[in-house]
């Protein structure tokens, strides 16, 4: 009779966990993966824009991929994981638009920068244009892979229209990208480097500008932003976009020394003429 009772007992406390919605635990919805590659000079402040997204996305990891432009292009190409991509030059981007690998709607010239030349902060080199770096004092003088880099496409193009290409180049200590670059003037390892203000901003402790590049040039350093197209309704992917645009993320950009394009709209219709984007709204 006890038994009978015990059982009874405890059918009945099931029956009622049951009744009551009593369930397996559910498990935690997986966080979303987003991954960005963005050009090395854009490294600190993506770092603080990721943060900050991700404090108040808690489901959400932002993935990072910095290098040189031309690096981080070919890999997108070769299928490297990649949603959202930032170029220091419009040349890495119109070639993955070309290839049809982004979202041509998303395009946005998102930030302008500056080319400068850096020496060392203690360096005792009397330098005072980008013209000096030909001259005999200079025997070693840094410069991000013109092939592939767009801050050494522009050293590359600057010193062509000066005429001392020729002269530069046999001093040239070839650096995988701007940061690499900005590394050896600081350490000491060469004497000058053109780079990024932003970058020299970052060293400022170590590092001097001591010429900056003539308008022509700085007009045309823009950093376009786009989604790659596989990934435009990847979760997550749009809102990051979006925040990438923001109030909040501009005014990280600028504590970085960037140019912030202000107002951007949510579509960008390229000319296919001047490389240039006129913009509409909606």
């Amino acid at each position: 009779m006890k038994k009978t009772f015990a059982g009874l007992l405890a059918f009945l406390t099931a029956l009622f966990l049951f009744g009551c919605g009593s369930s397996p635990a559910q498990p935690k919805e997986a966080q979303k993966e987003i991954y960005i590659s963005a050009a090395a000079s854009m490294a600190d402040a993506v770092n603080e824009i990721k943060a900050d997204y991700e404090k108040k996305h808690p489901d959400v990891v932002i993935r990072t991929n910095y290098a040189g432009s031309g690096t981080l292009m070919n890999q997108i190409i070769e299928g490297s994981p990649a949603d959202l991509f930032i170029s220091a030059s419009d040349k890495q981007m119109d070639t993955l638009a070309k290839k049809q690998l982004i979202d041509g709607d998303s395009r946005v010239e998102l930030l302008k920068n500056e080319l400068v030349l850096i020496v060392p902060k203690a360096s005792s080199l009397e330098l005072s244009s980008f013209q000096d770096a030909a001259g005999e004092n200079v025997t070693k003088i840094a410069i991000a892979d013109p092939a592939s880099v767009p801050v050494g496409q522009y050293s590359e193009k600057l010193f062509e229209k000066m005429g001392i290409w020729d002269q530069v180049k046999q001093k040239m200590v070839m650096s995988q990208d701007v940061r690499q670059s900005l590394d050896w003037v600081a350490s000491g390892n060469v004497q000058c480097a053109p780079v990024y203000r932003t970058d020299a901003a970052i060293e400022k402790d170590r590092v001097r500008i001591v010429a900056v590049a003539p308008q022509g040039i700085n007009q045309g350093i823009f950093y376009p932003l786009a989604i790659l197209k596989k990934s435009g309704e990847k979760a997550g992917v749009r809102d990051f976009y979006q925040y990438l645009k923001s109030p909040e993320a501009q005014k990280v950009y600028e504590k970085y020394g960037f140019v912030v394009k202000k107002n951007l709209p949510a579509s960008p219709h390229h000319t296919g003429e001047t490389g240039r984007y006129y913009y509409f709204m909606g």
